[in-house]
């Protein structure tokens, strides 16, 4: 059974559950999730003999809330996940992401291959910097309805989600959607969710799920639009993905239980070939 505690790292509170000894693995959820995203992971991984740690990522759950936007960049990120190693009293891990999640997790990697000697992605790969900001590039192709564009004015997405985030939680994570190729275009005073029912049959997983973010989550959404903001700034910042390869043993998976096995000595356009 998985404990939890609270850690001081990177000039913030991190709330964690953990579980079992050995050799250190980080998971870095996605969004809208928490560390509880995990429970089923951390006690195979903590059985093969691992010491497994999952976090409430910067912003979420319960852990610190930065109100600065500024706080939200992938550096912040990497920071958060460099310094949680070092409380936990460790000098190297292996550092596993799930769909925004999977950046910290690559960026990690890239960043500290001393820290981090293997890196796992789900559902995200890694990818190379483009020639613009995502966002001039979404308008430079005449796209204006994407959903990264409805979160850029802090406030709208999150007085949409919070009004009910029951509703928000089980449409968004349970397959609620009619059309998922379309869901992530967002239709004129429809918001994100547009008119989409929420009384589709769960998956089995989810609902247990459901009560737990109506616990942790009772009255405000989280301040996952800021990051989405800064994330989606963030093309035009240098960073050692211009000039480093990823040095960390490799690991994507998406889809129905795809594994892809990238070579550590491969550079960015070789992993995209294998993509």
């Amino acid at each position: 059974m998985p404990s939890s505690r609270i850690l001081a790292v990177n000039s913030i509170e991190m709330f964690l559950l953990e579980q079992g000894t050995g050799p250190l693995v980080v998971l870095c959820h996605g969004w809208p999730e928490l560390s509880y995203s995990w429970r089923h992971q951390i006690p195979a991984i903590a059985a093969a003999g691992y010491h497994v740690v999952a976090p409430d990522m910067r912003g979420v759950g319960e852990t610190t809330v930065p109100a600065d936007i500024g706080a939200y960049t992938i550096l912040d990120h990497v920071g958060d996940m460099v310094a949680l190693v070092a409380a936990l009293g460790e000098k190297q891990a292996v550092i596993v992401g799930h769909d925004w999640g999977a950046p910290i997790a690559w960026h990690a990697a890239m960043f500290r291959p001393d820290i981090f000697r293997a890196v796992a992605g789900l559902s995200v790969p890694p990818v190379l910097r483009g020639r613009s900001r995502p966002l001039d590039a979404l308008r430079e192709a005449g796209i204006t309805n994407f959903y990264w564009q409805y979160f850029q004015t802090p406030g709208i997405a999150e007085s949409e989600f919070e009004r009910d985030v029951v509703r928000t939680m089980r449409i968004v994570l349970g397959g609620g959607f009619a059309d998922p190729a379309t869901a992530l275009f967002v239709k004129e005073g429809e918001g994100f969710l547009g008119n989409t029912k929420a009384d589709r049959p769960l998956p089995r997983w989810l609902t247990e799920g459901l009560a737990v973010w109506q616990e942790h989550v009772p009255y405000r959404f989280p301040n996952v639009p800021e990051e989405l903001y800064k994330l989606a700034h963030e093309g035009h910042m240098p960073t050692p993905a211009d000039m480093r390869q990823v040095r960390s043993e490799m690991h994507y998976m998406t889809g129905f239980w795809t594994v892809r096995y990238i070579d550590e000595t491969y550079g960015w356009p070789a992993v995209l070939k294998l993509l």
